[in-house]
């Protein structure tokens, strides 16, 4: 592909998948250890703009996890779900 040429058909950017889940652990380099609700377990980075805005996130928060196309047990937590009492 030459420099500055628009991308071709088909090659944008990968499906990602957003599932939800709740954190299990904190570990070490804002990693977490995330449970998703199908029941796999995934290690997940903060992503966007929780990182930007500095959002904390702490075990027993329920989260959106965007999955990586190519690791499948590797994600991003994308958002926090407020839940309402």
């Amino acid at each position: 592909m030459e420099s500055g040429a628009a991308p071709a058909v088909g090659q944008g950017k990968a499906l990602v998948s957003d599932l939800v889940g709740v954190v299990m652990e904190i570990l070490p380099s804002a990693m977490y250890r995330v449970r998703l609700d199908e029941g796999a377990h995934v290690l997940a980075h903060v992503g966007g703009m929780l990182d930007r805005n500095f959002v904390r996130v702490l075990v027993g928060d329920r989260v959106r996890v965007q999955l990586s196309p190519v690791d499948a047990g590797r994600g991003r937590i994308v958002a926090k779900i407020s839940e309402v009492h």
